[in-house]
Parts: C-alpha cells; sequence; structure tokens
C-alpha cells in the first residue's frame, strides 16, 4: 500500500512540476508580450496637448477681441469689398504668428 501511495505522490509531484513550468513559461511569454508591447506603442505625453490650453482663458479672450475689432476696423474703413476680404484673410493667416510674437512664453 505504500509503495502505491509513494507512486501517487510521484505521479502528483511530477504532474504538479509540468504545471509549474508550463505556468512559468506561460507567465515568461506574457511579460515578453507586454514589453514588446510597451516598446512598440507610443507613450502619452501628460500636461499641455492641443492649440487652446497654451493660453490661459484671459489671452485667449484678447487674441479673439482684438482679432474682431481688427476686422470691425478694416470693414469700416476699407471701402473695396475685394480689398476688405484680402485684409481679412491676410489677418487670419498672420494671426499664429502675432500671437507667437507677442504671448511667446519661452523668453
Amino acid at each position: 500500500m505504500s509503495k502505491e501511495r509513494a507512486r501517487r505522490r510521484a505521479a502528483r509531484e511530477a504532474e504538479a512540476a509540468r504545471n509549474r513550468v508550463a505556468r512559468e513559461r506561460q507567465l515568461a511569454r506574457r511579460a515578453r508580450r507586454r514589453a514588446l508591447v510597451r516598446r512598440l506603442t507610443p507613450t502619452l505625453r501628460r500636461g499641455r496637448t492641443g492649440r487652446l490650453p497654451r493660453h490661459s482663458r484671459g489671452e485667449r479672450a484678447a487674441i479673439v477681441l482684438l482679432t474682431v475689432a481688427a476686422i470691425l476696423l478694416i470693414w469700416s474703413f476699407v471701402d473695396d469689398l475685394a480689398l476688405r476680404i484680402a485684409l481679412v484673410a491676410l489677418l487670419l493667416l498672420v494671426l499664429p504668428a502675432i500671437v507667437v510674437i507677442a504671448l511667446d512664453r519661452r523668453t
């Protein structure tokens, strides 16, 4: 009877060892896969992303108000419709450069 129990215990221990080796292999494969995915996926930048958060609410309001005022001045002082449209288009094209020059905080 004790030989039978010893044989069963040996079989159970061998099965447990096989299961342990398979589990370790599976965990190692999962860790390698996670490392590969982590290496290949781009990292998300935290903090300021996008265009609007660069400026405070007051700065954004000033940009919009001054732009609207400049457009109103163009429409009130310039008589030719084609020149009005050209000046407004030029203002809107140059506006990002003006904002960077006036409000850039890097200097």
